[in-house]
């Protein structure tokens, strides 16, 4: 049924959750699990001393984000699950639903945080944005 699940991590062990629900289903379907990670750039206050200082930590950033979607593609390789790693910029939600369709993905597999409230407000929800957005079907995994 499914042929290849788009699996978006930020790196933290809370997101990699969502991945072992992609890999029960990638085994039992055959599907390719697609790994996305978009590096997280912070904007610097200062303009003035912090723009030589942001591009070495754009830099930093996405080489951490390189390794990391290499790492977890050769972990989900060694499992024989057909893997592949893209690391894209932009904003979270539009880079998921745009490598959702360029990879013809047939599901999303995401964690949420899960908070509420002042913090929600202040931060958002990806996972809820991506729901409301994506024209395939997408799990949502629950930190609890």
């Amino acid at each position: 049924m499914y042929k290849k699940i788009l699996v978006p991590l930020d790196g933290s062990l809370l997101a990699e959750a969502a991945l072992t629900y992609a890999e029960e289903i990638a085994k039992t379907e055959g599907a390719e699990i697609i790994i996305l990670r978009v590096p997280d750039h912070i904007e610097p206050k200062f303009p003035i001393h912090a723009y030589v200082k942001s591009l070495r930590q754009q830099r930093e950033t996405d080489e951490e984000a390189e390794e990391y979607v290499n790492e977890k593609v050769a972990e989900l390789s060694a499992e024989h699950i057909d893997t592949q790693g893209i690391t894209r910029e932009g904003p979270v939600m539009e880079a998921i639903l745009a490598v959702a369709e360029e990879t013809h993905a047939d599901m999303i597999t995401l964690s949420t945080h899960g908070w509420k409230g002042l913090q929600r407000l202040l931060k958002g929800s990806v996972a809820e944005e991506v729901v409301r957005n994506a024209h395939i079907p997408v799990i949502v995994i629950h930190p609890n």
